[in-house]
């Protein structure tokens, strides 16, 4: 057994501690003869510190595409040749897409939308649709809109929803060779701001987009300290037309080590499924990634690609024996 992983069961699985950025890139550079003991490990991490349980997640797009930042992976962005247009969606629909992800029993609703952060007509759109959600579906609502102000933050409260998700996407020394429009330390301003609120911080980003394991492993310390409730990891689906589009797609071998890796980092925290992963893993590596560390899954399509059918993934994990997370009766 490599020494990494006997410190792991030690530091991690027995006392709860995540592993530090040096430790992280020693997971990151197993052998891949040591990548199922890495995965066993990760997963039992998870049951110890998370529990059997899987949170299940689906999402939809209010404002999609027309976007003025340059993320340099998103086909969402205006300044790219790629084919997404801008498209707002209405309140009727946004409430059939919660009833619709209500019935696959997942328990989480996120309402995305392409900005850099919401205008005035933004806001009045989420407050309509989450008091139209909120009469008709039982189910927790979550958002996506960029980076916010202190009133927008108190506003979304107000609302009454409980957790924010704005991905720092990768670490702080490689993102200005993903997006110039704006800075990492402005994402990490509005988590700041999230977190002091009581709303719940969803936090992750998107492996694949160029930087070094070294630079992974700086990542996964980065979210650590941010110690955000839910990380989602995605692994980049190079979409035409944007600056990454021709970007090779992640080794699964190096998807599973990752999930391991995050896991390890982060014991307590709900590790998401999020894109990408049918390309990167496909069906095996998928439950691959169940049995190492993930404990959340997006269920259906994500903004701009399509997911794997949410029945699926909802026999996958009947199939592993992992309970789906009921409805919090205390939210």
């Amino acid at each position: 057994m490599p020494e990494i992983l006997d410190q792991a069961r030690t530091q991690v699985l027995e006392n709860g501690v995540g592993l530090d950025e040096a430790a992280v890139l020693a997971v990151l550079n197993l052998p891949d003869e040591h990548l199922p003991a890495a995965l066993q490990l990760a997963h039992e991490v998870r049951m110890r510190w998370c529990g059997p349980e899987v949170e299940v997640e689906g999402i939809v797009s209010l404002k999609t595409g027309g976007c003025p930042e340059d993320c340099h992976f998103c086909s969402q962005s205006g300044l790219f040749t790629s084919p997404v247009r801008s498209v707002w969606l209405d309140i009727p629909s946004l409430v059939e897409a919660a009833k619709q992800t209500a019935a696959t029993g997942a328990t989480e609703f996120c309402i995305v939308a392409a900005v850099r952060g919401p205008d005035a007509r933004l806001m009045k759109q989420m407050r309509e649709g989450v008091a139209a959600i909120k009469a008709e579906v039982d189910i927790q609502v979550a958002a996506s809109l960029g980076m916010l102000t202190e009133e927008q933050v108190d506003e979304l409260v107000d609302m009454g929803v409980h957790r924010y998700n704005h991905n720092l996407e990768t670490c702080r020394s490689y993102f200005p060779n993903v997006v110039t429009t704006h800075s990492w330390e402005e994402r990490w301003e509005t988590l700041r701001m999230v977190r002091e609120s009581g709303m719940e911080v969803c936090c992750g980003g998107i492996l694949g987009l160029g930087e070094t394991v070294e630079q992974r492993a700086e990542f996964a310390a980065q979210l650590a300290e941010l110690d955000p409730h839910e990380v989602p990891l995605n692994f980049l689906n190079p979409r035409p037309g944007t600056p990454l589009g021709d970007r090779p797609v992640v080794e699964g071998k190096d998807a599973l080590r990752a999930i391991a890796a995050f896991r390890l980092a982060m014991p307590r925290t709900i590790l998401r499924y999020a894109g990408g992963r049918e390309i990167t893993l496909g069906d095996l590596g998928t439950r691959d990634g169940l049995l190492g560390g993930i404990n959340a899954v997006i269920v259906g399509n994500y903004l701009t690609t399509l997911g794997r059918p949410a029945t699926d993934d909802l026999a996958l994990l009947e199939d592993l024996k992992m309970p789906v997370k009921a409805l919090s009766a205390t939210l």
